[in-house]
């Protein structure tokens, strides 16, 4: 009976999975007599659906509303000739064949590179090297002289030092030397990183070659990877016109009052001049080595052995900083990170060798021999116009012949005689013919297996085909919007000026106060700061007072301060004098309201962000409108429905 009910269930799931497939070839509306399908709506609306944060956005009858709209302007796009621009379809050329290859991947040699790249930021080298420049396509003859050059160099330091070498052997010009300090997998072009991975501690490697010429590198030290730090910052900005010392007492008072036990978090709501961690107490998202632009923030961080401990004040190109650890933790395992390193290595120099493993399937999938054929018919029609980047086809060129096949297409001599004049490159003298033709047969098999595979993928892999579709309109709903809004919008001064005088009353400062906000751990101390300030007493009497060598007791912030001032707690109230005393960000405060400024009209240069803008979306709704009305959209309702019922039912 149990197995009854199960076949039963099995049914009727496979019924639902067939009706969805059906419902995806339906045309769910007409724009402008083209069908667009239900596939691409639910696509495009299963895609967007985390993403949005309007939720009336979710709502389906919403949503298809915007995706109307964005059907309009692609169709607008496409009338307007966008997608015939040669910018447009080289930049959709070159998206296809960097996602092709997540699609046409060797994937044993990605799991081998993967693997080794995990092993390579699991561990760190410290290295030195010294490089004797040399350009890619230098000669035969200045290659073996920039060869002998390095060898002589890696001699020399075998018996002179490595170091000794650098200082006086390198010249800046054709001979570089440089310390590297600490670094990890992806940090440096392959060739760099497998040479230095591959050398032990203490020892020079031998010559290699990277496209800037050979180099060796000498491997000071290795260590394991750091791993993840989090930690909470205060930070006092640098400024142009802060007096340094000025800065560093700030931080050093802040610091002080930390060491007399007040809590971080609370002193970073209130201090700390990093807007995005700020209210956060300081707290910064987790970064492992290598990953920030300040070295130094990085060692004191990861400096830090306690959780909880904190640092002492200290200086970055970026303003002082208090750090304190949240968090430490090693690198992630494989199977947690191994997505990020396909992507990696699938952009990385790496690629070279996946690109070779698919060439060599795609040779065994369309039966393409590897053998090469005989080639002296493009060797004997080149000439000296070759090296300088100036040869041409010959007028009796025999193009006829099949130089091979691949599925259903046969590639001619006259394929690969355009292939060559159209990718010449200027190469040394001493190369020969023969060589020339035999390397651009390789590169033109190559391009031409991997193109006609390309060229069927989005008939055989329908993921393929929505990212490419989706891509394709995304560039050209760009290129709509920068010439139709964007650009136009940031240029018509007289319309943007007319706006904001028809809407000025939507670009006004609030009302803020011109305020000095003291603030302390202890309510006793601000008693008396309020004592002081009703007296009119400078804040830097106040502070002598009030604070000692070893202790800073209050900490004061002035300014013109708006409603949502960090400093202010929301509750508080514009009225000049000096307010009672109240507790904020677990700390107590007294404001000092010198001035009230009331609500005033911003002008148009001081509101004019904000007036493009608003610009831009009233003069976008206004074309959206015209769209409507100049191409004729039908909804299939009936489809719509189901499409609504579908997407409920899974809800």
């Amino acid at each position: 009976m149990k197995f009854k009910y199960f076949f039963v269930l099995i049914q009727s799931f496979l019924c639902f999975v067939l009706n969805a497939q059906e419902l995806d070839k339906e045309v769910l509306m007409h724009v402008d007599g083209d069908p667009v399908y239900v596939s691409e709506f639910m696509t495009v609306y299963n895609k967007n659906l985390n993403l949005v944060q309007d939720e009336s956005q979710k709502n389906v009858d919403e949503y298809l509303k915007l995706f109307t709209n964005y059907k309009l302007k692609i169709k607008e796009a496409k009338t307007q000739g966008l997608d015939k621009k040669p910018a447009y379809k080289n930049e959709l050329s070159s998206y296809r064949k960097e996602l092709a290859k997540n699609f046409m991947t060797d994937n044993t040699v990605t799991e081998a590179l993967v693997e080794e790249a995990y092993n390579r930021i699991s561990n760190e080298v410290k290295a030195q090297h010294i490089l004797v420049l040399l350009s890619e396509n230098a000669s035969p003859a200045d290659t073996l002289a920039a060869y002998q050059k390095i060898s002589k160099l890696r001699d020399a330091t075998l018996t002179e030092g490595f170091e000794n070498v650098m200082n006086h052997q390198a010249d800046g010009k054709t001979i570089i030397a440089e310390q590297l300090g600490w670094f990890t997998g992806f940090k440096m072009v392959y060739a760099f990183e497998n040479a230095a991975y591959n050398t032990a501690v203490g020892e020079t490697s031998q010559p290699f070659r990277t496209r800037f010429g050979y180099h060796i590198v000498n491997v000071q030290d290795k260590r394991k990877s750091r791993g993840e730090c989090t930690v909470a910052h205060i930070m006092i900005l640098k400024k142009e016109e802060a007096n340094a010392e000025d800065l560093e007492t700030r931080i050093e008072d802040i610091y002080k009052k930390i060491k007399q036990g007040e809590d971080f978090e609370a002193l970073a709501k209130q201090f700390s001049e990093d807007k995005s961690s700020a209210s956060k107490g300081g707290l910064l998202p987790p970064f492992s080595g290598g990953q920030l632009s300040t070295p130094t923030f990085e060692d004191v961080a990861f400096g830090l052995k306690e959780i909880g401990a904190v640092s002492k004040p200290f200086k970055t190109q970026y303003g002082w900083h208090i750090i304190k650890l949240y968090n430490k933790k090693p690198l992630e395992d494989f199977k947690d990170i191994k997505a990020k390193l396909v992507n990696k290595v699938q952009h990385d120099e790496r690629s070279t060798r996946i690109d070779q493993a698919l060439y060599d399937n795609l040779k065994t999938t369309y039966n393409v021999s590897d053998k090469e054929p005989n080639l002296d018919y493009f060797a004997s029609i080149l000439n000296a116009d070759y090296y300088i980047s100036k040869w041409k086809l010959p007028l009796d060129f025999d193009g006829g012949k099949t130089l091979f096949t691949i599925g259903d297409r046969a590639f001619t001599y006259l394929d690969f005689g355009y292939f060559i004049m159209k990718n010449q490159r200027r190469v040394s003298r001493d190369t020969s013919f023969k060589t020339i033709i035999s390397k651009k047969y390789n590169d033109f098999l190559n391009a031409s297996l991997v193109a006609y595979h390309e060229a069927n993928l989005e008939n055989e892999n329908q993921d393929f085909a929505n990212i490419i579709n989706e891509y394709r309109e995304g560039l050209l709903l760009f290129d709509l919007m920068e010439t139709t809004i964007w650009n136009t919008a940031k240029t018509d001064s007289l319309a943007i000026e007319k706006f904001y005088e028809l809407n000025k009353e939507n670009y006004v400062f609030p009302e803020r106060i011109d305020a000095v906000v003291a603030s302390s751990a202890k309510e006793k101390t601000l008693k008396k700061v309020s004592k002081l300030l009703a007296k009119n007493k400078a804040l830097e009497v106040i502070k002598n007072t009030v604070n000692t060598k070893d202790a800073v007791e209050v900490v004061f912030t002035s300014g013109i301060m708006d409603a949502q001032h960090q400093m202010l707690p929301k509750s508080f109230q514009f009225k000049k004098g000096i307010s009672k005393i109240f507790k904020h960000h677990d700390a107590f405060e007294v404001v000092q309201v010198k001035a009230v400024l009331p609500e005033t009209q911003k002008t148009l240069a001081e509101s004019k962000g904000a007036v493009i803008s608003d610009y831009q979306k009233d003069k976008e709704d206004k074309w959206v409108k015209a769209l409507a009305n100049k191409y004729k959209v039908v909804i299939n309702k009936v489809v719509f429905d189901k499409v609504k019922s579908q997407i409920e039912s899974n809800k």
